[in-house]
């Protein structure tokens, strides 16, 4: 069985981001100046209203879009500007998972895990075997193998359609482990979920942070679930960058700094955690 071990010659600095600002064509600025280092042992949550920033930050960063200004760059290589067979390269290095699964419904489970392999067979056999969905028999034990990892190989051969939207959350996890990633994204992947699913998500991406050493980036809605799984948390208002702590420095000032006006809801959630 082929490890899922990942590369221990990455420097400490996952993503570096200086002064990153993103204006969109119809003048939104969604980012202004935004700079943060994410380090190779970091958990972390970022939080903020709807329209704060916080999807497009994650989408510059693994470079789903190219920031209006500034720099980025992952474990040391310069990726701001890059484009073409390098841009790929780099997003193959990030594994992102989105808030509403982006799965193929039509296929099995393992066949949208098998999804993530195809980086690893870029020939022109192995292209067409892809497309018929054949798969090398390694790749269907490295693909049953995440789907272990994250608790649903048993669901293996069920069409993705036919899951429920914790057990689809899960495949896109497993899905992103199959592209064996640097460092993971996750934009609200538990925002549509129910709170026994929300637990089950959070508590796998964590395990995989812990276990495999990889650095976690999250977007959450939930201070609860901020302060439960984050080694540091971020607070975003208005496309900027205003807190950078952990859950001990999350008081009732900063997330009232954070959330305005809407502060009341997020308030409760902290005196409750």
């Amino acid at each position: 069985m082929k490890s899922l071990e990942l590369p221990n010659n990455r420097t400490a600095q996952a993503i570096q981001a200086t002064k990153l600002c993103k204006v969109y064509p119809n003048g939104t600025q969604a980012l202004k100046d935004v700079s943060l280092t994410i380090n190779d042992n970091d958990f972390v949550v970022v939080i903020g209203l709807s329209g704060a920033g916080k999807s497009t930050m994650l989408r510059c960063l693994n470079r789903l879009i190219r920031p209006t200004s500034g720099q980025l760059s992952l474990f040391g290589e310069e990726i701001t500007t890059v484009n073409g067979t390098k841009l790929k390269q780099v997003r193959r290095r990030v594994g992102m998972i989105f808030q509403q699964f982006n799965l193929v419904r039509r296929l099995t489970v393992l066949e949208n895990v098998l999804v993530g392999r195809l980086r690893f067979n870029a020939g022109p056999i192995n292209r067409g075997l892809s497309i018929f969905r054949i798969f090398p028999k390694h790749e269907r034990e490295f693909a049953f193998e995440c789907l272990k990892q994250v608790g649903i190989a048993d669901l293996a051969y069920r069409r993705a359609d036919a899951l429920s939207g914790g057990q689809q959350q899960r495949v896109a996890i497993a899905r992103s482990l199959a592209q064996e990633p640097e460092v993971f994204l996750a934009d609200e992947p538990i925002a549509s979920l129910d709170p026994r699913s929300s637990e089950t998500v959070m508590q796998i991406l964590s395990q995989i942070h812990e276990e495999k050493g990889i650095p976690v980036l999250v977007n959450l809605h939930h201070i609860d679930f901020a302060q439960r799984y984050g080694k540091r948390i971020l607070g975003m208002s208005k496309g900027e960058l205003i807190f950078d702590g952990t859950s001990r420095d999350l008081d009732t000032t900063t997330v009232s700094c954070i959330y305005g006006d809407k502060a009341d809801e997020a308030l409760e959630e902290l005196s409750a955690a």
